[in-house]
């Protein structure tokens, strides 16, 4: 199986293993365990572990989706196209 050569990112452990069946099924089956969980995606970015260290290596990321996502990316939408001055604004509270 992939998921035991892998070197296993998550966005967030707690929900990866709450949420996600693709973590949840091999853990039960104790094909992999929770210290198989390499690192979360906020460790990478600001360098806590490194990341792939050979070019052999493969690397599962499981996403399942956190709040600041869900407001990243309409607020990077906007911030673009507002630079290109193709957005409306809306009142929405009159």
């Amino acid at each position: 199986m992939v998921i035991i050569k892998s070197k296993i990112v998550v966005d967030q452990k707690s929900a990866a293993l709450e949420e996600a069946g693709d973590i949840i099924i091999p853990l039960k089956a104790g094909i992999v365990t929770e210290e198989d969980i390499y690192v979360e995606l906020g460790e990478l970015v600001t360098r806590t572990k490194p990341g792939g260290t050979a070019d052999s290596e493969i690397t599962l990321f499981k996403s399942v989706g956190l709040g600041i996502q869900d407001c990243a990316t309409p607020w990077l939408a906007y911030a673009k196209a507002k630079e290109k001055g193709i957005y409306n604004e809306v009142d929405l509270f009159s």
